[in-house]
């Protein structure tokens, strides 16, 4: 299975966050098949940035967000546009 998941860079105490798709069964910070943005939680507000066109294709091949990346999609609409996309079931 494929996850789309943040995966956790910088020094300590200094977290700064990758969004990744990767197999769901690497490690955390281990090896990644696409970087699709990344999440700054020190900074105020918060910096994200997400490819959009990226994260949207990923999520149409059945990727699963896991909860922390789920909440950063659907701050940023990219959830939402997703769900229009999808064809309504009949």
């Amino acid at each position: 299975m494929v996850k789309i998941r943040l995966t956790r860079r910088g020094a300590k105490k200094r977290p700064f966050y990758r969004l990744v798709v990767a197999d769901a069964r690497s490690p955390r910070d281990g090896r990644f098949i696409e970087q699709l943005g990344y999440y700054d939680p020190l900074t105020d507000p918060a910096t994200v940035k997400i490819d959009e066109e990226k994260t949207l294709r990923w999520l149409g091949q059945g990727a699963q967000p896991s909860d922390s990346a789920r909440v950063l999609l659907k701050r940023e609409g990219i959830l939402e546009r997703h769900a229009e996309r999808k064809p309504a079931s009949v």
